[in-house]
């Protein structure tokens, strides 16, 4: 594990340097990760907290990182005295990999010594917004291809570290392989890949190609036939080959096109393989697709069994940036909480002050969710009575359910610096977030116009909020 304790904003350390002059370097914060709604987010799938609780653990200053700071010449020796014993040593609330998250929860909740808690935001943000960016946009994909999609983005992403663990968001949030060799080592997951166009264009025709590919690989023979022209070349190239291997004892895997009408090309190519006798050989499409493009290829009646999606999956491509913030929700004065709230002449900027929980609610008959509760740390919901669930800020839109569940969303990550939840094989957050998509009804995850998921507030928190906005409003 690379040392990134430096992995920060120089205004953390300032921040904290100014703590430490002013005494407060040991007071008790909680700090919040969450994100606001824009018109791109319907859901989103968490990601990214293996690697926070990665980077915590091994939170340490070495001596090269004490010299550098010494050398920008803002610190007292003291401070840097500090920095060289600091270890993490608070308490973590997440989410676990997987989880469906909306706006406004706390996605993770950091509740440590004042300077240990501002020195991780950057960190923090860094792992979870962006493999939760990539797994919901894998999470869209996939729903829209309906069958196995391949994570094809190493060479289109922003740099090495993004290729790898968007591979593995990408994985969490529904594809079946990553093309990324490393991340298929470092994750243990499926690895996919074929051939490139230079294969072909490397041989004195396309045919002699193909053979010299099905020699090398005759039990994994897929093909690439677009080179030149897919319907008069490639194809039936395809073909010849494959009747070949299937004389040899093999049967071919299939095909793979990579540009022009994927709609028309593929249903001919349907149509001239089942022909020749090769009904189950797979029609596999790549070329800078996403899932509005994938959406109209199979509204066009596409005969496209896989999906091969690199560029506007890996970087993103409509929306490149979460904007998940870290924000103070509570400091601690001789064990009592006090709740802080960041004001806004924007209402959706204004913060849920205090520690807080969160709640799925699901319909007990369907097992379906209903809504999210964030309450305060200290409340619990009792499922034997009726609950009467507020919108956030019009309280006079309510809900009042009887026969629910509820479920706390977050567990404990870490207690006092010790980590208490290990990592887990990518194939099981993969699993969970498939489980947990299955109880959401289709009309709040769809593509278009999505029906919009209920994010509460407790009365207890509402009540908090209000009281806090008008004393600030005061002046007080």
């Amino acid at each position: 594990m690379r040392n990134l304790t430096l992995l920060t904003d120089l205004y953390q350390l300032t921040m904290g340097y100014g703590y430490f002059r002013e005494g407060k370097q040991e007071q008790i914060a909680v700090f919040d990760i969450f994100f606001r709604p824009n018109s791109l987010i319907t859901y989103s799938v968490a990601a990214g907290t293996e690697q926070a609780a990665e980077y915590l653990e091994n939170l340490r200053f070495n001596e090269d990182d004490i010299a550098y700071l010494r050398s920008l010449g803002l610190f007292s020796e003291e401070f840097l005295a500090y920095l060289a014993e600091l270890r993490f040593t608070g308490d973590v609330y997440a989410v676990r990999e997987g989880e469906i998250v909306f706006p406004y929860e706390p996605i993770v909740t950091v509740k440590a010594p004042m300077i240990q808690a501002q020195l991780v935001e950057t960190a923090l943000l860094t792992f979870i917004n962006h493999q939760t960016l990539i797994a919901s946009k894998s999470a869209k994909i996939c729903a829209a291809a309906g069958g196995p999609v391949m994570e094809f983005g190493l060479r289109r992403a922003q740099g090495a570290d993004a290729g790898i663990y968007g591979a593995r968001a990408a994985i969490i949030g529904g594809c079946a392989s990553t093309s990324d060799v490393y991340a298929g080592k470092l994750f243990n997951v499926p690895v996919s890949g074929t051939m490139a166009h230079s294969w072909v264009m490397n041989f004195p025709d396309e045919l002699t190609a193909f053979r010299a590919y099905a020699e090398s690989f005759p039990e994994n023979c897929l093909l690439l036939v677009d080179t030149y022209d897919s319907l008069h070349s490639g194809v039936p190239n395809a073909i010849t080959v494959f009747r070949e291997l299937r004389e040899k004892g093999y049967e071919p895997k299939g095909i793979r096109l990579d540009s022009g009408d994927l709609a028309y090309l593929s249903k001919e190519a349907r149509k001239m393989l089942d022909a020749a006798g090769f009904p189950n050989a797979v029609i596999c499409a790549s070329g800078d697709l996403d899932e509005n493009s994938i959406r109209s290829l199979k509204e066009q009646g596409a005969r496209i069994d896989l999906w091969g999606v690199g560029t506007k999956l890996i970087t993103s491509a409509d929306m490149p940036a979460l904007g998940g913030v870290y924000k103070l929700a509570a400091v601690y004065e001789n064990g009592v909480e006090i709740p802080k709230i960041k004001l806004s002449d924007t209402t959706e900027k204004i913060t849920n002050p205090s520690l807080k929980e969160v709640y799925r609610l699901y319909d007990r008959k369907t097992d379906k969710a209903i809504a999210d509760l964030i309450v305060r740390f200290d409340e619990t919901i009792d499922e034997s009575k009726p609950l009467t669930i507020c919108h956030p800020t019009e309280r006079w839109k309510k809900m009042t359910l009887t026969d629910f569940t509820a479920r706390k969303l977050r567990v404990k990550l870490f207690e006092n610096g010790t980590r208490l939840v290990g990592s887990a094989p990518l194939s099981e957050h993969a699993e969970y977030f498939k489980r947990e998509y299955a109880r959401f009804w289709e009309e709040y995850t769809r593509l278009d116009m999505p029906h919009i998921y209920k994010v509460d507030l407790s009365d207890s928190l509402f009540e908090l909020k209000r009281q806090m906005v008008e004393r600030k409003g005061r002046g007080e």
